[in-house]
C-alpha cells in the first residue's frame, strides 16, 4: 500500500477508534448533519458500504467502515439528528442492510426539488442551480473499497455532503413559500418507512432475468440452474454477476440447451475451464429435472375493468393531471397509473395507501 505522504493519496479519514471517538462529541453537538455513502456495487458482490460522508457546521468528515471500526456509537449519534441527504433511497437501504440503521428523520433534497417542480434534480444540477458551483463528475463509478483513497476520490466524496446544507436551506424556504413543506415532511417519513421494510427475495422470480418471458418451461428450468451457478460464482469471485455472465447470455444458453443446440456461440471468449465445467454441470442438472419440477410460465393476471371503473380512472387521471399542471410537478408524484387503477377499482380499499396530501388532491 502506498504511504499517505505521497501526493496522490490522502490520510484525512476517520479510520481508527481514536479518531472516531474524537469526532463523536462534535457530531452529537451538531446543529445540523448531512450524510452520504459510497459503496462498491460495480466492483464487488455482495456490495458493502465503503465510506460514510458526514458534514456538520464544523466541517466534512469521511468515515471508513472498512477499517473494522465499531460504528454503533456513530450510528447512535446520527439517529439523534434529522439527516440531510440527496436521493436517500439507496443509502437508507444500504445502511439498513449492512448496519441495521434507520434514521428518525431525513430531509431529502431530491424529493424537495421534485416537489418544487424542478426538472433537473440531480445533486450536481442543484449545486450549480442554487450555489453556482460546477462539480466535476469525479470517480462516481470508481472502486471505493480501494485504500488509500486518492485526492480526487476525497474531493468527490466530501463534495457530496459539503453543499447539502445550503441547498437544503434554499429548498426548505421555497417549500414553505409554496405551502409544500408538510408534503415534503410526509414524503420523507414515507421513504424511511418503505426503506426500512423487510423485502425477502422471491426465489421463484429473482432468477427470471430480462428475456426469460420468451422461454418455455424446460428452458426456464435451465435458466434457474444457470442463474444459481452464476450467483455462486459471483460470490466466490467477489464480482457483480454481470461480470461473470450477462443476463442475455444466460437466456441464450438456456434456450439453446433446451433445444439441443450448441451453446458455444453464447459463451464468453475467455472462459476458464472451471467456469465452462460449472455451466455444463448446471445445464446437466436442469436437463435431468422431471417435467413437473420445471418452473411455471408466469402469466399476467389481468382483470378487465368495468365501465364504471374506466370512468372513475379517467376522472382521477384528469384531476391528477390538472393539479400537477397547476403545481408544475410530475403527475406521478401525486399518483402512478397503477395507483389510479387501484383507486378506480376501490377508493375505500386503496386510499389509505396515499399520503394525506396526495389524498387531498385526488378527492
Amino acid at each position: 500500500m502506498a504511504p499517505c505522504r505521497r501526493h496522490k493519496y490522502i490520510c484525512r479519514v476517520v479510520d481508527t477508534e481514536q479518531k472516531l471517538a474524537a469526532f463523536l462529541p462534535q457530531l452529537r453537538a451538531a446543529t445540523w448533519v448531512a450524510v452520504d455513502t459510497e459503496a462498491d456495487s460495480l466492483h464487488a458482490y455482495p456490495e458493502k458500504v465503503c465510506l460514510i460522508q458526514i458534514s456538520t457546521v464544523s466541517g466534512d468528515e469521511l468515515i471508513d467502515p472498512l477499517a473494522h471500526l465499531n460504528l454503533v456509537p456513530l450510528l447512535e449519534a446520527l439517529s439523534g439528528h434529522q439527516l440531510i441527504m440527496h436521493g436517500a433511497d439507496y443509502d437508507l437501504r444500504l445502511l439498513l442492510r449492512h448496519h441495521e440503521f434507520v434514521p428518525k428523520a431525513i430531509f431529502d433534497t431530491m424529493l424537495a426539488a421534485r416537489l418544487l417542480g424542478l426538472h433537473r434534480f440531480s445533486f450536481s444540477h442543484l449545486v450549480e442551480h442554487y450555489l453556482g458551483v460546477k462539480l466535476e463528475k469525479g470517480p462516481q463509478k470508481g472502486n471505493w473499497a480501494l485504500r488509500p483513497l486518492t485526492e480526487r476520490m476525497e474531493r468527490y466524496a466530501r463534495n457530496d455532503t459539503h453543499y447539502l446544507k445550503p441547498i437544503a436551506d434554499r429548498l426548505k424556504t421555497e417549500l414553505e413559500a409554496n405551502g409544500r413543506l408538510a408534503w415534503h415532511e410526509e414524503s420523507c417519513a414515507r421513504l424511511i418507512t418503505e426503506c426500512a421494510r423487510e423485502r425477502p427475495a422471491d426465489m421463484d422470480s429473482v432468477w427470471r432475468v430480462k428475456g426469460s418471458h420468451l422461454l418455455g418451461r424446460p428452458a426456464l428450468a435451465l435458466l434457474r440452474e444457470l442463474w444459481q451457478w452464476r450467483e455462486t460464482e459471483a460470490i466466490h469471485a467477489n464480482k457483480p454477476p454481470f461480470f461473470v455472465l450477462s443476463h442475455e447470455a444466460l437466456v441464450e444458453i438456456a434456450a439453446a440447451a433446451a433445444t439441443a443446440r450448441p451453446i458455444e456461440p453464447f459463451l464468453p471468449k475467455h472462459l476458464s475451464e472451471r467456469r465452462r465445467s460449472g455451466i455444463l454441470k448446471a445445464i446437466g442438472h436442469g436437463l435431468g429435472l422431471e417435467a413437473e419440477k420445471h418452473p411455471e410460465i408466469l402469466r399476467a393476471i389481468g382483470r378487465r375493468p368495468s365501465e364504471s371503473e374506466k370512468s372513475a380512472y379517467l376522472d382521477l387521471q384528469k384531476r391528477r393531471d390538472a393539479h400537477a399542471a397547476k403545481l408544475g410537478i410530475d403527475p406521478t408524484l401525486i399518483a402512478s397509473r397503477a395507483t389510479l387503477s387501484d383507486l378506480a377499482h376501490s377508493w375505500e380499499k386503496h386510499a389509505d395507501a396515499l399520503m394525506s396530501w396526495q389524498r387531498e388532491l385526488l378527492k
